[in-house]
């Protein structure tokens, strides 16, 4: 077993990101934090490190457990990380996008279909 990873390879691995290119991204932006500082995508990364990645409106918080460099399945993935964010942290994104989702009256913006046809029966 290796002592280091990259730290983009270890975040596509365990699942945090969807692609490699998509964790090499966040690298490169600064928002992925080993300790408090911000780190290049080829930095290696070691058990017991603490890695912070702001997705916003969140700042995930995760615990190296393990290194791997390849995906493999979610049980494999887990196994190599602990979940440390916060619940606070989590319920402020739940509250953020529920407040998202705007609800309007009936009949007022733009008309519906039906609205539509409506109309056009009147210019008759």
């Amino acid at each position: 077993m290796t002592e280091s990873v990259r730290i983009d390879k270890w975040l596509w691995a365990v699942r945090i990101f969807k692609s490699r290119s998509l964790a090499t991204d966040f690298c490169k932006r600064g928002r992925v934090l080993v300790g408090e500082e911000a780190v290049k995508p080829s930095r290696n990364i070691h058990i017991g490190d603490i890695i912070q990645v702001r997705k916003p409106p969140l700042t995930l918080t995760y615990q190296v457990t393990g290194l791997i460099e390849k995906r493999g399945s979610a049980t494999v993935a887990a196994d190599n990380v602990i979940d440390l964010t916060p619940q606070e942290e989590i319920d402020r994104a739940r509250h953020s996008q529920e407040n998202a989702f705007f609800v309007r009256d009936r009949g007022t913006g733009r008309p519906t279909k039906k609205d539509r046809r409506d109309i056009t029966k009147l210019d008759i």
